[in-house]
């Protein structure tokens, strides 16, 4: 990850932080809290009247491409050529012009260590998350706490009832870059922060989650050596429903060592 922190020249003062996460090519502004409609950035002015400084990584592109030359330039192979370039590359031309654009009086630093004010916001961030039955979501945040969430309670955000009514869609949820946010089907995206403030919390920790994980999963071997049995045995009982596999797998399933032990008694 790239850090750069974006300064206004002409009112001295820094804006926020730019994250740059270089295996995605994926941008994250953070702005200062400091912030009003007049000195916040053009394009983030109706983010900061609504209190939300962390901006969408759409949005965060969107004033990256406002800062550099588009790719859609009719001589940009002999851009490229003359940078020394193999192929078009945001990060690279906006490091090229530091971020300047003759819009505005800002500009970009490159820096080794986030704010503290970063800090802080990024302990809301998403460290996992899984969809459980219905419209629900277990998170994970990086703050050490759970919170369960339905997707109905968040219906306001934009396309979150196409996720609600396609289930192929809402099984296809993953974290975003940096956990700043899930996304399906890498089209639709949640901030992490909405997530958050939604959520139910739950009294448990996510290394409670883990060790339940270590301790009450067995795989196929374990399962075999827990019953004396053979393979072929704890195929059978899995085809007669005696025990169901937590999840399959061609060279081997994953069983709540609770079910296999009840299958001693």
């Amino acid at each position: 990850m790239k850090i750069y922190e974006i300064f206004d020249k002409e009112n001295d003062i820094s804006i926020g932080i730019l994250l740059y996460y270089e295996k995605e090519k994926s941008f994250i502004i953070e702005l200062q809290e400091y912030l009003d409609e007049w000195s916040a950035p053009l394009l983030l002015t109706n983010y900061v009247k609504r209190g939300i400084l962390t901006i969408p990584r759409d949005v965060s592109l969107l004033w990256v491409k406002e800062r550099i030359i588009p790719n859609s330039r009719q001589n940009i192979g002999d851009i490229l050529t003359t940078h020394g370039l193999r192929e078009y590359d945001e990060i690279k031309f906006l490091e090229l012009s530091h971020g300047r654009c003759s819009q505005d009086s800002l500009y970009i630093k490159r820096i080794e260590k986030l704010p503290e004010y970063v800090l802080e916001r990024q302990k809301k961030n998403l460290t996992n998350c899984t969809i459980l039955d219905g419209t629900f979501l277990l998170c994970f945040f990086a703050d050490d706490t759970i919170r369960k969430i339905d997707l109905r309670t968040l219906s306001y955000l934009p396309d979150v009832d196409a996720v609600i009514r396609n289930r192929t869609l809402f099984s296809s949820c993953q974290i975003g870059t940096g956990g700043y946010f899930i996304t399906f089907n890498d089209s639709i995206d949640i901030p992490a922060s909405e997530l958050y403030e939604a959520g139910t919390f739950i009294p448990l920790r996510p290394h409670d989650f883990f060790l339940f994980a270590k301790n009450n999963l067995a795989d196929t071997t374990e399962c075999c050596e827990i019953l004396e049995c053979s393979r072929q045995n704890l195929s059978y009982m899995v085809k007669r429903g005696q025990l169901t596999p937590v999840k399959e797998n061609v060279k081997g399933n994953l069983f709540s060592k609770g079910d296999v032990v009840r299958n001693m008694w």
